[in-house]
């Protein structure tokens, strides 16, 4: 049965969260260290690193884990706004009038700081830089992101663009490229297009995770794409993720600018290359493949991995819900998620879906007008 719009949206926005909550409280650590930890893989819900966690260091004052979603979940669901107000394509002008704004002035629920608090008081560095370009430097939208560190700051939220554009991955890797110029340049730029694009490709009925990262190596350009190919190189010689941590991470480390110690990056971290590309895209995509696009295993591969494991698995969540839909996320996983967040996970995939379907409207009769235009002036 082919799965709809609706199930896919939901599939891709439900699972990225909950990806995101399963991978928040081991996120910056390696897979040993997850082990010794938590005594065996990760397989779940679990709690925070640090019991201590308002006072512990490096990860005061967030209550990472019990089912909290990061900042992730908060700019996807804040793009998602940004889409019902427009109801149509974004680019870099809409998320320095609508999105900006959200995230300066409209309190909401914060789960990792157990409070209400604007979005602005949450978000990383990388994001805040969005509002100081676009808000108190009045920087063109297109070029805001220049000058900004290269992270997976904007790919980490694009899943809504390629749902947006559903089964056109070519055109979701343009719109989030346009969008992400407000944020980021460079590789992490770059990304944001891939991402959307996995997204995209992950909607067409009898896509595999094969056919998805076929289509982002179409399309993925530089070090984005060569970490890519790379990375999915290795991933096709396992079945299963315990295996492939140490090998997936060779893979990719020669593209990762951070360097082997997560928290303490290399002096050439994060500056623009082209030669460079963000951990998280290829190593998602990678558990993906190991999946063979199953939800569970590439979300719990992708936790495990560690390092930036909540973007990995938000990433690898979304393109694993988007090809098999709502029903491949554990619904108990779900229900705890979005209890403990105080999120409702569902509203925004179908707010998404609901424009997504305007959108394809408004391109078919802009469409149209083109073939009709074009066909007057070709005679």
């Amino acid at each position: 049965m082919t799965l709809t719009l609706e199930d896919r949206a939901a599939g891709a926005l439900v699972g990225a969260a909950v990806g995101d909550a399963l991978g928040g409280p081991v996120e910056g650590w390696s897979p040993d260290q997850i082990l010794e930890r938590h005594g065996g893989r990760v397989h779940g819900i679990v709690g925070p690193w640090h019991e201590d966690w308002r006072t512990a260091r490096p990860i005061a004052p967030y209550h990472k884990g019990d089912g909290h979603v990061t900042d992730d979940t908060l700019m996807t669901h804040a793009l998602v706004r940004v889409y019902e107000a427009v109801r149509d394509h974004l680019d870099a002008y809409a998320v320095a009038d609508h999105l900006v704004p959200d995230l300066m002035t409209n309190p909401r629920w914060i789960p990792e700081l157990e409070a209400q608090a604007l979005p602005l008081q949450r978000i990383f560095l990388a994001e805040k830089w969005i509002v100081t370009r676009l808000h108190y430097a009045h920087a063109d939208p297109r070029e805001a992101g220049s000058g900004n560190i290269v992270n997976c700051g904007a790919a980490m939220y694009m899943a809504p663009v390629g749902i947006a554009n559903a089964g056109n991955a070519a055109g979701a890797y343009a719109e989030a490229l346009d969008i992400a110029g407000a944020h980021q340049s460079s590789y992490g730029r770059e990304a944001a297009g891939v991402f959307a694009a996995a997204v995209a490709a992950a909607c067409v009925p009898g896509a595999t995770a094969s056919s998805v990262v076929e289509t982002a190596l179409s399309l993925a350009k530089d070090g984005t794409r060569d970490a890519v190919a790379a990375v999915a190189e290795v991933a096709c010689r396992y079945r299963d993720f315990e295996s492939a941590l140490v090998p997936l991470r060779a893979a990719v480390a020669p593209y990762d600018s951070v360097g082997p110690d997560y928290r303490k990056p290399s002096l050439g971290a994060r500056r623009p290359s082209r030669l460079h590309s963000i951990e998280e895209l290829p190593i998602a995509l990678g558990m993906l493949l190991i999946a063979d696009g199953a939800y569970e295993t590439a979300v719990l591969g992708a936790v495990n991995y560690g390092r930036d494991c909540d973007s990995i698995a938000t990433m690898a969540g979304a393109v694993a819900g988007a090809l098999g839909g709502e029903g491949v996320v554990p619904a108990a996983w779900a229900k705890r998620v979005a209890e403990a967040s105080r999120l409702d996970l569902h509203a925004p995939a179908a707010a998404m879906a609901a424009v997504a379907r305007e959108i394809f409207d408004r391109d078919r009769a802009r469409r149209e007008a083109h073939a009709s235009a074009f066909t007057a002036i070709s005679r």
